[in-house]
């Protein structure tokens, strides 16, 4: 089975090193694509069809392909590599949006062809996601992935913060087909500098791939086999499966309820539906700051201080209830975007730590799955508790997370990590 070599050892500075300026500069203009193109087809599906049902089936066309499939992304990502799957993913996300704009531009696309493209990019980015993790521990030292994690994971929190009103600025000014062509660009570079890694990674695979027979080789024959092999080793390892169960609770108990609830309760008590657009900017700088602290503060006591993430986002959902005044309920969601920075770059950083080289892209495709598979139950779980009141759905919520924190401070695969 390829796998990626060990990384070596490279100075003090999280950027001291070429390879290390490449990775951050073409995963984080990666993260900036996502930010603007998702603004980008939300406004011109709305502007190609007016407000309707067009606009949730483009965005479910994005969202089926890249949930199914993660997982077999993940095997393709343990047995050619995370560099070669990042590079390919990058740039076939950047030849759909080429093909995207020559379809915008030299023709009347319908919401079908629209949606048909789409989802080849919800497709790459299956292929992406895990791969884009799976890729640091080989091009990162060990002792510097909580930093390079924060670095990562702060551009994608800050591309969140600025990206709705960028994209919305730059449509207005130049229009859709010149600001897709610019995202494409971005897309472009952000492919090259990836692709760059390739080498870097490569080395040493021959005299490994020489040095004898893999002990799961037989896996290369089945990706059934492989898949399952990942799916066993998540479910037997207590602090992989502790902090999988985590991840997939607070998605459940947090997307829907902030989103969904979040606009009921700015319509109700806030001033109205337009100040649901600066809380929602609340949980961006949060999550920017959780992401930056936990990078260049990283906790002496990993358990407790995961823990203790898990219960800051619970403790913000429950506070939702009582807010009614915009600036507490921003102040409030800031909390919630604190815990859930914070807590991304310290389950992602151990697990690349800890998880064995041959299994990490199965493993972190675990990962990515249980931050989007259940956002269609998360909406559910909003519209359930809406008619008993937003008061309700966020202490029902936040107490949920709150029963979570509690049993990963229970755990002792979890409570032991330092």
């Amino acid at each position: 089975m390829t796998t990626e070599p060990t990384a070596p050892s490279l100075p003090r500075e999280p950027l001291g090193h070429p390879h290390l300026r490449r990775l951050v500069v073409g995963q984080g203009l990666a993260a900036v694509v996502d930010a603007l193109f998702l603004i980008w087809l939300t406004l011109f599906v709305l502007d190609l069809s007016g407000p309707g049902m067009a606009t949730g089936f483009v965005l479910v066309a994005v969202a089926l392909p890249r949930a199914a499939l993660l997982l077999p992304a993940g095997v393709l990502v343990d047995r050619l590599g995370a560099a070669r799957v990042v590079a390919g993913a990058a740039w076939l996300r950047a030849a759909v949006l080429l093909a995207l704009g020559a379809l915008v531009t030299f023709t009347s696309p319908s919401v079908t062809a629209v949606a048909l493209l789409a989802g080849l990019l919800g497709a790459a980015d299956a292929a992406y996601f895990p791969a884009a993790l799976a890729l640091l521990p080989a091009v990162v030292p060990t002792e510097k992935l909580p930093q390079v994690n924060a670095l990562v994971q702060g551009v994608e929190s800050g591309g969140d913060l600025v990206g709705p009103a960028v994209a919305a600025g730059v449509i207005a000014a130049v229009g859709f087909d010149a600001t897709l062509g610019g995202i494409t660009a971005v897309a472009a570079l952000a492919a090259l500098a990836l692709s760059t890694l390739i080498r870097v990674v490569r080395r040493g695979e021959g005299a490994r791939d020489g040095a004898g027979p893999d002990a799961n080789d037989e896996e290369r024959f089945s990706s059934v086999r492989a898949l399952g092999a990942g799916l066993r080793y998540a479910w037997r390892q207590p602090l992989v499966r502790g902090m999988l169960a985590a991840i997939g609770l607070i998605n459940i108990a947090v997307v829907g309820p902030v989103l969904v609830g979040g606009a009921v309760l700015a319509d109700q008590r806030l001033g109205g539906a337009g100040s649901l657009g600066v809380v929602l900017s609340g949980f961006g700088a949060g999550s920017l700051a959780g992401s930056l602290t936990a990078g260049w503060r990283p906790p002496a006591r990993r358990g407790w201080t995961v823990a203790g993430g898990v219960a800051a986002i619970g403790a913000g959902m429950a506070g939702l209830a009582a807010v009614t005044h915009v600036v507490a309920a921003t102040a409030v969601v800031s909390l919630i975007g604190l815990g859930s920075g914070f807590l991304g770059v310290v389950v992602v950083a151990t697990l690349q730590e800890r998880v064995p080289e041959q299994l990490l892209g199965r493993v972190l495709s675990l990962v990515v799955l249980a931050t989007v598979a259940f956002d269609p139950f998360s909406y559910v779980v909003a519209g359930v508790l809406l008619p008993y009141g937003t008061t309700t759905l966020f202490l029902v919520c936040g107490s949920a997370v709150l029963a979570c924190a509690g049993l990963v401070a229970a755990s002792p695969a979890i409570r032991s990590l330092r």
